[in-house]
């Protein structure tokens, strides 16, 4: 049996749990490898000061049965307008069997062109964006359109990647990672999304995604530099 390869693009900034939830999972599917790409070799900085170490760059990354773009804010914006990470990312996608994303990594597969007439969800806070990209917003927690998949924001990685296991291997290798890993989430507050948050959590938070919103526009109306 031939190995699954799965790559993750990592980049400056970027949200580090969109990155490491998923992979935790997928690295327990069975025949799996795990590719952590970036522009070089060099530990990338993560948005929480954990850096992480690349496994392979840009010009020696394997062929991709899974590509995983994470998200991020400041590291987002940057890397849509990174023609090299744009352009990889888009070389990869043609011969891998999914393209996916997690949180606002959806807005770098959407600068890569592979957004354009598709379903796709994103962190609830971004979400009106989507269209900016060519995507039409979905509101759930994993959404599939053909062989795109996106996930919401940050701790959605997990339920993404589970929901890749089910998909790829059958849906008992994937309950078995899920008891493995002891995933049996019980938040202490039912405050993970604004359509349960109270006023005083959202007024704490709305004025800082604003902020990052404009910073979004911004990156996407310069994409056609890219």
């Amino acid at each position: 049996m031939s190995v699954f390869n799965v790559g993750f693009v990592i980049f400056p900034e970027l949200t580090q749990l969109d990155f490491t939830g998923p992979q935790q999972v997928l690295a327990r599917l069975p025949q799996s490898v795990m590719h952590i790409i970036a522009k070089s070799a060099s530990p990338v900085p993560s948005d929480s000061g954990l850096s992480l170490v690349p496994t392979h760059t840009f010009e020696n990354c394997p062929r991709l049965d899974l590509i995983c773009v994470p998200g991020g804010s400041t590291g987002v914006v940057r890397a849509m307008g990174d023609r090299e990470t744009i352009e990889f990312i888009r070389r990869k996608s043609t011969s891998a069997k999914y393209v996916t994303s997690v949180c606002t990594g959806a807005f770098i597969l959407g600068a890569a062109g592979l957004l354009k007439g598709r379903r796709a969800t994103t962190h609830w806070a971004f979400t009106e964006l989507l269209p900016l990209v060519g995507a039409t917003y979905e509101k759930a927690r994993i959404v599939k359109d053909g062989n795109v998949i996106t996930a919401g924001g940050v701790t959605s990685g997990i339920d993404f990647g589970l929901n890749m296991v089910a998909d790829i291997a059958g849906e008992t290798a994937a309950q078995a990672i899920q008891l493995g890993l002891e995933y049996d989430p019980d938040p202490p507050f039912d405050a993970g999304h604004p359509d349960c948050a109270p006023n005083s959590a959202k007024d704490t938070v709305f004025p800082r995604y604003e902020r990052a919103r404009s910073a979004f526009r911004d990156g996407i109306a310069r994409l056609s530099t890219v």
